[in-house]
């Protein structure tokens, strides 16, 4: 699928605002350090003057004109870097700042897209608002154990260690998740807080509950008019840095389901494409379900996260109504 010249525009209006908005706070943090040291400012608008000198000495003839300015403009650099330190300042207060140092908040680096492009691509083409509002609300920042004891807590907190370690790990290792277990037992909660950190570090991840990625797929693999938008689909979630299936189990299991989770799950991995996969289901009931096929794909190679323990979404509704 690719972008409308609508979508296109929205993001390209998107990367215009922060620009805009960085320039603007650069501007304000400048006059801020002038106001508060007036020295610095006299030797930031001393360099324009100094370099107008030493061109004129240069154009004359004087071939130590452009070696005397460099050496100038570095005791220039140093003293002003010394008097933010002095003031309690970073010594990069005053340097631009991106939100995307990659692209310098272009979108591109050179001809091709940036990753921060490609996930807002994503996020337009896939309706990925699912896992911004998971992510909004549930990340690693705000994890608890409260809710667990025993042989429960035991789970999550393995669950939780082997997370932080899928996210440490994630550029330099190829691997995969299973959470699965009882109902509102934290799984795509620890979805969502991987899926966080690595978008944070600038990977491109796609997230589906599992209906909506079966859907999806049948929706353009039956319309004949839908080929190229099949294929640019495939494309996607066969290539993008991690892809997330949340409640695999609640689709409705079918042969074309069965047939594009086996494609799904061989090819990412055949690519060395994370995937991480939860579901309500236990393993008996995903090999019985999904064929041995897909069952063998997933115990051979992903890292298998058993939670269990009281549904916490309902244990926080009546708490809350408390």
């Amino acid at each position: 699928m690719a972008l409308t010249k609508t979508q296109y525009d929205t993001i390209k209006r998107c990367y215009e605002e922060r620009q805009t908005r960085n320039m603007r706070l650069l501007a304000q943090r400048r006059q801020q350090i002038y106001a508060e040291l007036p020295e610095y400012r006299e030797l930031d608008t001393s360099v324009g003057a100094t370099s107008v000198a030493h061109a004129r000495l240069l154009l004359d003839g004087d071939e130590t004109a452009m070696e005397e300015l460099r050496q100038e403009l570095a005791q220039s650099a140093a003293r002003r870097k010394m008097l933010l330190a002095q003031a309690g300042y970073p010594l990069d207060y005053l340097e631009p700042f991106y939100d995307c140092p990659d692209c310098r908040d272009t979108g591109y680096i050179g001809s091709e897209k940036c990753h921060c492009f490609r996930q807002q691509e994503i996020t337009l083409l896939y309706e990925q608002s699912g896992i911004q509002e998971i992510i909004a609300r549930e990340n690693f920042d705000t994890l608890s154990t409260a809710y667990y004891e025993g042989e429960d807590l035991q789970r999550f907190e393995n669950a939780v260690a082997i997370s932080h370690k899928f996210v440490d790990d994630f550029k330099k290792s190829y691997q995969n998740l299973l959470f699965y277990g009882t109902v509102g037992t934290g799984k795509s909660f620890l979805s969502g807080c991987i899926a966080r950190e690595l978008l944070s570090q600038g990977c491109a991840v796609i997230y589906f509950s599992a209906c909506g990625l079966f859907e999806t797929l049948a929706r353009y693999s039956f319309d004949t008019k839908a080929k190229k938008e099949l294929y640019n689909f495939y494309k996607d979630i066969y290539n993008s840095d991690l892809v997330i299936i949340d409640d695999l189990g609640t689709e409705v299991t079918n042969s074309f389901v069965t047939s594009q989770l086996f494609s799904l799950i061989g090819e990412r991995h055949l690519r060395h494409k994370a995937t991480i996969i939860s579901t309500n289901l236990n393993l008996e009931e995903m090999r019985d379900r999904y064929s041995d096929r897909i069952f063998s794909r997933i115990t051979s190679n992903y890292s298998l996260c058993k939670l269990t323990g009281p549904d916490i979404r309902m244990y926080k509704k009546r708490f809350s109504g408390k």
